[in-house]
């Protein structure tokens, strides 16, 4: 037996019309297939958010579940791309049946790569926050990227100091002219040669890129690039060669905020593709309780990721 259920939100109008610029659920669980270097893929679990307009003003609401459905129709099976998130807001918008103009969908997860030591055989796994939110207004796409790139900066400052206390101790320990190069080796590498160490700290660069149109980018790939920009992303496993190659890494790039910042931007301004980026570096000092930071952004007329 059918029985004919109400639907409220097609039957019935609203007293005080107006329209309304999203409308929609957040916090949507949804697997994900992310493509990787070469053909590989990673199988994620996505925070997804689905948004339409409602551009018809006397109507009482939207059709909620038509988004949660498409959403899973299309982003729960299809693999991740430019391609698919514009078909997936090309559906929200249709499955309306005009009562929308525009949609937008945001996704965050986190992408885990396989991460090989710097010298040893080892490896391991590091995971990095990402975030996607791409709308479609008046036929217009726009795609926003946001991701977070763990890595070590050494304190120029504190290198400078650390290696005039060590001249100075060996001034005071080897008074004569002549040092003997094996006992001032041996020295150095005892107890006593620990004269002082430059404060090093975990720090972070939290990254948004604008595309237009399907432009999406390979994470993976954008991932190592942008670690190599900086010099010296975080390890996994590592052995004792692993770690002293790690600190002598971080000897050769020795990084104010401002250091990092301007590496970050000049790899950025070469990405021709982009529309619009920001950027925060922050490091997360050891001497200080407070952090150092430096911001920058594309659009010197536009503070709106701030």
């Amino acid at each position: 037996m059918s029985i004919n259920l109400p639907d409220v939100t097609s039957s019935e109008n609203v007293a005080s019309a107006a329209s309304l610029k999203w409308v929609g659920m957040e916090g949507i669980a949804v697997p994900i297939q992310v493509p990787l270097a070469g053909h590989d893929t990673a199988n994620v679990s996505a925070k997804t958010d689905v948004f339409v307009s409602l551009d018809k003003k006397e109507a009482k609401g939207i059709h909620m579940s038509r988004l949660f459905i498409k959403l899973n129709d299309i982003l729960g099976v299809e693999l991740l791309s430019g391609e698919t998130l514009t078909r997936l807001l090309n559906e929200l918008i249709a499955s309306q049946e005009g009562l929308s103009q525009g949609a937008k969908v945001n996704l965050d997860f986190e992408l885990t790569l396989h991460k090989k030591a710097l010298l040893s055989n080892e490896f391991g796994y590091q995971s990095y926050p990402i975030g996607i939110s791409k709308q479609q207004i008046n036929e217009k796409m726009l795609t926003v990227v946001s991701l977070t790139i763990p890595y070590s900066s050494t304190c120029p400052c504190s290198s400078a100091l650390s290696q005039q206390a060590l001249s100075d101790a060996i001034a005071e320990r080897f008074s004569g002219d002549m040092i003997s190069k094996s006992e001032l080796s041996q020295w150095i590498t005892s107890k006593g040669g620990a004269v002082a160490t430059p404060h090093s700290q975990r720090s972070y660069a939290y990254i948004k890129l604008t595309f237009d149109g399907d432009a999406l980018p390979k994470f993976s790939e954008l991932i190592t690039e942008l670690e190599g920009v900086i010099g010296t992303p975080v390890q996994t496993a590592v052995k004792r060669q692993d770690e002293q190659a790690f600190a002598k890494l971080n000897a050769e790039n020795l990084m104010f905020c401002e250091d990092a910042a301007r590496r970050l931007k000049q790899a950025l301004e070469n990405k021709n593709e982009l529309l619009d980026y920001w950027f925060k570096v922050e490091h997360q000092e050891s001497l200080h309780a407070h952090n150092a930071v430096a911001i920058d952004f594309k659009d010197k007329d536009d503070d709106h990721f701030i």
